[in-house]
């Protein structure tokens, strides 16, 4: 049930305490939500109320102990698919895990089990970590370098995807009664890498869209292979739309040079939307839920994130793209910088104007409803990208207020559906093809 036409596709975050870090001290509520399955239902069903495509949970297996610090995501995420996708019905669930540590076999089986049990919903946005603290959770090995964790991250969806694939009812023959099913259905993987060695079948069947949607987030050279092999919708960092076309060419091209359709990717980056009575109500809310609380402090917090001595510092002067090349060997990610030299290449914009096109390293959005109606269409139109994952600065009030405002209009421009059809998977609201 592919798209009959081009529509423009929307995911929700559902980070319990809001995605901007000073947010959550605006947001309606309390600080216990964070643990309540009651809350997590109620971000589910105004997403639904707005016929989001999906919801979208991240994750990071830590939870840091600064006196700062605040817990983003700690109810396990294929846990909370299962729970919300049994009592939500229609909207799809991406679900982020880790290809550094899990194991190839128990990942495709909880998977496939959540696709099974949602109808064919789920999409896994896997990750290789990036911060080194997470790795002292599982052992006492280090963190792997990124030339180790991306080759691993590759070979650990290939054996996946062998997995979904080894058990599949549709190949089964004749049964006699003596027989409770045919085994030739199933088969073997005997993979042997250089990571895994896994013999296989899956324990569990071909699900409903034959194995979940595949989602990747990484903008570095690993990261684009990885999407380049496996991803089917990519969640990055897209601030312009020459960037956004330059990234889905790149990703598409060399899918096909590894025998993929290039139509099988959708670039579906994050967005941050701060909707108000106007402009400048809107500009002084991101300056609130920043924490920066003034323009100047924006730009205070720009020097400092990129080493710009403010002695040196003339907000109102052009940037130079290559003075924001980060370290291709850094442990921390890459494609969050990457996004903000690739605006700047393709735009000559001064500090003043560069902290207000991003926030929380996605492409922000603000102004009234109509403007940030306008400016979610404008990147869709031209193709730069098929969709966004909106990551609210506060859950649920921004959320609520996205719904009321913002999808009615996308609805009466055309470019949204006003109700889920039913029956479909997530691949068929993507339009993107079913694995043989």
């Amino acid at each position: 049930m592919a798209q009959s036409k081009r529509r423009l596709n929307l995911n929700v975050g559902i980070n319990p305490t809001g995605y901007l870090h000073e947010a959550w001290k605006y947001r309606s509520g309390t600080r216990h939500d964070i643990a309540d399955p009651d809350y997590y239902l109620r971000l589910t069903r105004l997403a639904h109320e707005g016929v989001f495509d999906a919801v979208f949970v991240s994750d990071m297996p830590l939870l840091r102990l600064e006196k700062n610090s605040r817990p983003s995501q700690i109810i396990d995420p294929l846990i909370l698919a299962t729970a919300l996708t049994s009592q939500v019905p229609d909207i799809g669930f991406v679900a982020t895990v880790s290809s550094t540590f899990n194991s190839p076999f128990n990942l495709a089986r909880r998977a496939q089990s959540v696709d099974i049990m949602s109808g064919g919903r789920l999409v896994i946005n896997v990750v290789s970590n990036f911060v080194p603290e997470v790795a002292a959770n599982f052992g006492k090995d280090p963190l792997p370098p990124r030339d180790v964790r991306y080759p691993r991250a590759i070979e650990f969806l290939d054996v996946v995807k062998k997995l979904w694939a080894s058990w599949d009812p549709r190949r089964e023959g004749e049964v006699s009664e003596e027989q409770f099913w045919d085994a030739s259905s199933a088969h073997t993987i005997d993979h042997e890498g250089e990571y895994f060695h896994v013999r296989g079948p899956l324990n569990v069947p071909r699900g409903p869209q034959g194995h979940p949607v595949i989602a990747q987030a990484g903008a570095s050279e690993g990261g684009i292979e990885l999407a380049a092999r496996h991803g089917e919708i990519l969640y990055t960092n897209v601030l312009s739309g020459p960037a956004g076309r330059a990234l889905g060419k790149k990703v598409r091209d060399r899918a096909a040079t590894h025998g993929r359709d290039p139509a099988g990717v959708r670039i579906v980056p994050g967005l941050v939307a701060i909707v108000a009575d106007s402009r400048e109500e809107a500009l002084r809310k991101h300056e609130l839920f920043s924490g920066t609380g003034s323009e100047d402090g924006l730009l205070a917090r720009f020097a400092s994130a990129h080493g710009i001595d403010p002695a040196d510092f003339d907000p109102d002067a052009p940037l130079d793209a290559a003075r924001f090349v980060p370290d291709p060997k850094r442990i921390q990610a890459l494609g969050f910088t990457l996004g903000l030299v690739d605006l700047l290449t393709h735009e000559k914009l001064t500090a003043r104007e560069a902290v207000r096109r991003s926030e929380g390293n996605h492409r922000l959005v603000l102004g009234t409803a109509e403007e940030v109606a306008d400016q979610i269409i404008e990147l869709w139109a031209d193709g730069s990208v098929d969709g966004y994952t909106l990551q609210p600065p506060r859950a649920p009030d921004d959320i609520e207020e996205f719904v009321r405002k913002v999808i009615p209009i996308l609805q009466d421009r055309g470019v949204y559906p006003r109700a889920y059809e039913e029956g479909e998977t997530i691949r068929d609201r993507y339009g993107l093809p079913y694995p043989d």
